[in-house]
């Protein structure tokens, strides 16, 4: 279980340079998205041929697979649209809502009965969301799409658990880039329509940004987080990546300079959320280990 704890700790610290990729890379979110998707699934065909992992033999269970990955692109089109229209801190903020629709919507889609204190811990962060909602209208925009975010990911932690008990995490991520790179591919045109980008091509700068972030920040972010997922509960995982948000915003101040950006309110929404992760780890602490349970990440 310590092992697990550390992969899970290793995935939280990866996971708070996504949003620093995000604002450094020039491309709209869209673009950014697909090619984040297409370069993680050349990468992981690599992982797959150098590790020898054996592949899956029906195409049934390839698709079945595949189509989990439009969630987490679907959520990271949003999250990064949330950086893009606000800043670093707001949408790793918004991001913490995981754990709230999480609590929600996996009794309603594994048909079990709602826990009362995943609920309220995670009420907590709503209220932190809604402080800095209410307060910093300038951010608002910015602060619906990674609600919206938010929500995907928790749909994606919920089938993903699902996925790591029976298959390599490595062939699930795979197949998952793969499934959003023809999606979101297909997608392109009408979404370049509404929101146009000045060039399709990444610059040599946004090439290098990009290639690490697929790299590091999805091939290695997501393999960490399938394994950690395989003997911890997800309600758990999710909030634990809600400290996240304390890695990101520390990186967002030392390059962006952010904390001149940010009000009152949003310190305040932000301690509301860390209560939430502080308050669930003495419950994990003191209250009995579960096995398993209904079950995401950036």
């Amino acid at each position: 279980m310590k092992k697990s704890y550390l992969i899970l700790h290793a995935a939280v610290i990866l996971a708070g340079f996504t949003g620093i990729f995000g604002k450094l890379i020039s491309l709209n979110e869209g673009l950014l998205v697909w090619y984040r998707v297409f370069f993680s699934s050349i990468i992981l065909l690599l992982i797959l041929k150098l590790f020898k992992v054996r592949a899956i033999p029906t195409s049934k269970e390839k698709f079945g697979i595949a189509k989990i990955g439009l969630l987490i692109t679907i959520h990271w089109v949003f999250f990064y649209a949330s950086i893009k229209y606000s800043n670093i801190s707001i949408g790793v903020v918004c991001y913490c809502l995981t754990s709230f629709f999480t609590a929600i919507f996996s009794p309603l889609i594994n048909r079990q009965k709602f826990n009362p204190t995943e609920l309220l811990l995670s009420v907590l962060t709503l209220i932190g969301i809604a402080l800095i909602f209410h307060f910093d209208s300038s951010y608002q925009l910015g602060i619906l799409l990674g609600v919206i975010s938010s929500a995907f990911a928790a749909l994606y932690t919920i089938y993903n658990e699902r996925l790591v008990k029976k298959y390599d995490s490595r062939i699930i991520n795979y197949y998952q880039m793969i499934g959003g790179t023809v999606a979101l591919g297909i997608s392109l045109p009408l979404y370049l329509h509404y929101f146009p980008a000045p060039s399709l091509i990444p610059s040599p700068k946004d090439t290098v940004y990009l290639l690490l972030l697929a790299s590091f920040c999805t091939a290695g972010l997501y393999v960490l987080f399938a394994e950690s997922l395989k003997r911890i509960p997800a309600f758990t995982v999710n909030l634990s990546f809600n400290l996240e948000p304390v890695y990101a915003i520390i990186l967002a101040f030392l390059f962006f300079n952010e904390s001149k950006e940010l009000n009152v309110s949003f310190y305040i929404g932000l301690l509301f959320v860390m209560a939430s992760v502080i308050l669930q780890t003495i419950f994990s602490l003191k209250g009995p280990h579960r096995e398993s349970e209904p079950i995401m990440v950036k």
